[in-house]
């Protein structure tokens, strides 16, 4: 018994020792940068953001989204101006972690189970 007492104690202080830091709060508003890879390529898309508008801008072209917020790191994306069937369909992002000025996330379409993950940074308060 006390061993499995001893092993219960040592798996929650492992634990306890990492802490994911999820300063969500701070990341609601500003100016951010998203860097990403599409064929080898790498890419850049800015993007500002306030409680209830994202306005992004790659490769020259501006878009705009409407910002729910579900809680402090989770929000919903819907453009504003969608262009054809997918751009309609909302978006829904999740913080993940933060680490400086930055933050990692994972993002899926609305009722789709696929996520994929990245990172942004903040550049601008």
């Amino acid at each position: 018994m006390k061993k499995k007492v001893l092993m219960a104690v040592l798996a929650l202080s492992a634990m306890s020792c990492y802490n994911i830091e999820r300063n969500c709060a701070d990341f609601k508003t500003g100016k951010f940068e998203f860097e990403y890879e599409v064929d080898g390529v790498k890419k850049v898309s800015n993007f500002v953001r306030n409680d209830t508008l994202e306005i992004d801008t790659y490769e020259g072209k501006t878009d705009s989204s409407k910002v729910r917020w579900i809680n402090d790191c989770e929000f919903v994306l819907e453009k504003i101006n969608p262009k054809n069937m997918a751009e309609k369909q909302a978006v829904h992002m999740k913080i993940l972690s933060t680490e400086g000025n930055s933050y990692t996330f994972e993002f899926s379409r609305l009722g789709e189970a696929k996520k994929q993950k990245g990172t942004v940074t903040k550049i601008n308060d």
